[in-house]
């Protein structure tokens, strides 16, 4: 009689998953280490380039746009040239960028190069969420997901840290830094990740098939709900506590980002063993809660607090999404089914601020509450979609 001995803490949170699955989520860790010229888009257009606000506001509007190409384009690229290629290929596109943006002293030259950004910057999304889908079993996604997650806001968080200080040496500065950990993530993913993408005989469909998937179009409706709730918290929390000054909206938000390095590991694990679309809805509903409750909040200690319920809402959706994406879709539509979960974002990005500011000029009470509305009823939706997505997922 063979006894197998149970797995230890550290092999029940990152045991089991393939080697490739790690250099994917080395590199991503990387990238985020070096994410530092985003964040100080505002600060460097007005303060190192000079332009006006209204000046910077279309700028920054061009890089929108081209997040909204972005997804879907890196989707059909993931499908079509393969993951490896696209993934590869959006990191050297995106160093290239960084750099020429840095060195642009001409309006046409850093919109031109703010768009060009917008489309290649995030096109790794899609095909990273494929490779997670073609390297991992269904069962261990959420929590290979939920690692990416985790290792996502553990770099943003030192990058913000840094970058703030390295912006006060010279902006050049974060420019090469994100260059350099794009084409590391990029050189990292060519040499040690295998082309994953099915056969060509595979290969049928395109987004006409994704569209048609009424069950997916539904969940990315859900989904894009939710983003216009989530997002508030870069859009409009920072206008409703600018009365406080800006280092209590920082303080806050350390909060988030103290909460998902230190927490969400410990629950990645259990939250991967239940229904994904469940945990999805809960994770919904608490950050809908949580910002329903900013209605109450005057001071930084009770903004904090109602970032810390929202957090932990947050903390369940963490790789949730991902997981029912890589569920629904088909192996060779995989690329194509996460770049319209991405579109979704892009799209929320853009609702946002004009849904939140609208409301916020309205008063802060009518725009909490609508937002925590919003968030049960992406909650109800999710819930609803569950038991058609479970019977996917057996499929």
């Amino acid at each position: 009689m063979t006894i197998t001995a149970p797995p230890t803490f550290l092999q029940s949170k990152i045991g089991g998953f393939p080697r490739p699955f790690w250099v994917l989520f080395g590199g991503t860790v990387v990238n985020r280490l070096g994410t530092m010229v985003e964040p100080f888009f505002g600060i460097y257009l007005t303060q190192a380039r000079g332009m006006s606000l209204a000046v910077t506001g279309l700028v920054l509007s061009v890089f929108g746009a081209g997040s909204l190409l972005s997804q879907p384009l890196a989707g059909w690229l993931a499908d079509r040239l393969g993951r490896r290629v696209t993934l590869t290929g959006g990191m050297l596109a995106s160093a290239a960028t960084m750099l020429a943006l840095g060195y642009s002293t001409s309006v046409q030259g850093i919109v031109a190069g703010m768009f060009v950004l917008g489309v290649v910057v995030d096109a790794y999304r899609p095909a990273s969420q494929a490779l997670v889908a073609d390297l991992v079993s269904p069962e261990d996604r959420p929590r290979a997901f939920g690692l990416l997650f985790w290792g996502l806001n553990l770099g943003f968080s030192v990058a913000m840290i840094t970058g703030g200080w390295l912006a006060e040496a010279g902006f050049l500065w974060l420019f090469w830094i994100n260059a350099v950990t794009c084409t590391i993530f990029g050189v990292l993913v060519w040499r040690a990740i295998p082309e994953t993408r099915p056969a060509a005989s595979q290969r049928q469909g395109g987004f006409r098939e994704v569209f048609r998937d009424r069950l997916m179009v539904a969940f990315v409706a859900m989904n894009l709900a939710y983003t216009c709730v989530y997002l508030q918290a870069f859009y409009t929390l920072p206008l409703a506590m600018k009365d406080l000054g800006t280092s209590a909206y920082g303080w806050a938000m350390a909060v988030n980002g103290l909460l998902i390095v230190f927490v969400q590991p410990l629950t990645n694990t259990w939250l991967a063993r239940r229904d994904n679309s469940n945990v999805l809805a809960a994770g919904f509903a608490i950050v809908g809660l949580g910002f329903a409750l900013t209605v109450f909040a005057s001071t930084a200690f009770g903004f904090s607090l109602t970032v810390a319920v929202w957090t932990l809402g947050e903390i369940l959706t963490a790789g949730m999404g991902g997981a029912i994406v890589a569920a629904l879709a088909p192996a060779h539509l995989r690329g194509r089914y996460s770049g319209l979960y991405g579109f979704s974002w892009s799209v929320g990005a853009l609702i946002t601020p004009l849904l939140g500011t609208r409301l916020l000029e309205v008063g802060p009470a009518v725009l909490w509450s609508s937002v925590g509305t919003l968030g049960l009823v992406a909650a109800l939706g999710q819930l609803a979609l569950a038991p058609a997505i479970r019977r996917r997922s057996l499929c």
